[in-house]
C-alpha cells in the first residue's frame, strides 16, 4: 500500500481527473495531460481562481501559440502564476481579451508582472459607467443625422456608434457596458 503513494499519477489517471474535476473535454484534457510540465502548468493556473475553460485557451491556444513549439513549456518567459493572473483579469473585466493579447505579447518580451504591463501598454479597460456614459453623449451630440437615421430605421448605425465610442475611449471601454448605454440612450 506504502508503494502505490509514492508512484505519480499516471497520464490516463490525471486525464480523468481533469476532465471530472474542472469540466474539461476529454481532447483538452489529453493535450494538457499529454506532458507533466503542461499538466502541472494548468494546475498551478487553476490556483488562482480562473474558469477552467478559460485557462485551457489561453494555455493551449494562446501560449502554445507564441512559443512555436521551440520552447518547452517549462521554460517560457510568462509562468504560471502570469498566465493565471491574466486570465482572472480577463474575468474580471479589468482588460479585453484583445488587449489580452497584448499584454501576453508584451509579458513574452519583458520580464513584468501583469498588472503592471496593462497599465505600461494603457490598456486597463474603463468599467466607470459614468466615464463610458459621457462618451456615449459626446458621440450622440456630435451625430444628430446619423442620430435620426438610426431612429428611422437605420438599424446598421448602431454600430457606427459602437465604433464610434470604442475609437475615442482608445478601445478602452467596456464594450458591453457602450452596448447597454447606447441601447437606453439610442432605443
Amino acid at each position: 500500500m506504502e508503494i502505490y503513494s509514492q508512484i505519480p499519477e499516471l497520464p490516463d489517471a490525471k486525464r480523468d481527473r481533469f476532465i471530472n474535476e474542472f469540466g474539461l473535454n476529454t481532447y483538452n484534457a489529453g493535450v494538457i495531460t499529454a506532458s507533466v510540465e503542461m499538466a502541472q502548468f494548468f494546475e498551478e493556473m487553476m490556483a488562482e481562481g480562473i474558469s477552467a475553460k478559460n485557462a485551457t485557451t489561453w494555455l493551449t491556444v494562446e501560449l502554445l501559440a507564441r512559443l512555436k513549439g521551440d520552447v518547452n513549456i517549462s521554460n517560457t518567459p510568462v509562468n504560471s502564476k502570469k498566465l493565471g493572473t491574466l486570465v482572472k483579469r480577463i474575468e474580471d473585466q479589468s482588460v479585453s481579451g484583445k488587449a489580452a493579447k497584448e499584454v501576453l505579447d508584451y509579458l513574452m518580451e519583458n520580464d513584468s508582472d501583469v498588472d503592471s504591463a496593462i497599465d505600461t501598454l494603457g490598456l486597463k479597460q474603463v468599467t466607470d459607467m459614468g466615464a463610458i456614459e459621457a462618451i456615449c453623449d459626446e458621440i450622440i451630440a456630435a451625430n444628430p443625422e446619423k442620430v435620426e437615421q438610426l431612429k428611422a430605421g437605420k438599424d446598421k448605425l448602431f454600430g457606427f456608434f459602437v465604433g464610434q465610442v470604442m475609437k475615442a475611449s482608445k478601445g478602452s471601454a467596456n464594450p458591453q457596458a457602450v452596448n447597454e448605454i447606447l441601447k437606453a440612450k439610442l432605443g
